[in-house]
């Protein structure tokens, strides 16, 4: 009677099937997958930002360099800064503000940096 009691309990005990395992591992492989998704466009948002932020800071760099240099009566263009970064582009142009002092000029600073993005900053420079 007692190895037939131990045979029942031994066939009684259950254990992890085959039905487990695959949807544990369906679950894991599930999350692995998303995971990697949101590291993928994470990577893609810090690039485009990245792109973003050097093209603000090579716009305030020109803005401060046309300032810096000597005052040109007649508006023009003035002498951008060097070297540009590849992939970027920079225009700074001086304009005469109509019915004000000729000695203060608009400065337009334009950066382009993608096929379609383009990023402008205005300021004035006087002559000093």
């Amino acid at each position: 009677m007692r190895l037939r009691l131990d045979r029942m309990a031994f066939f009684n005990e259950s254990g992890v099937g085959l039905v487990e395992s695959l949807i544990a591992i369906a679950i894991v492989g599930i999350a692995v997958t998303i995971f990697i998704a949101g590291l993928s466009t994470g990577s893609v948002a810090v690039q485009q930002n990245d792109i973003r932020v050097t093209a603000e800071n090579l716009a305030r760099s020109q803005m401060e360099y046309t300032k810096a240099q000597v005052y040109d009566a007649v508006p023009a263009s003035y002498d951008i800064i060097t070297p540009v970064p590849d992939r970027y582009s920079v225009l700074a142009v001086a304009s005469s503000i109509a019915g004000r002092d000729s000695d203060i000029q608009k400065i337009t600073v334009t950066i382009n940096y993608s096929s379609e993005e383009v990023l402008s900053l205005e300021g004035y420079k006087g002559n000093r």
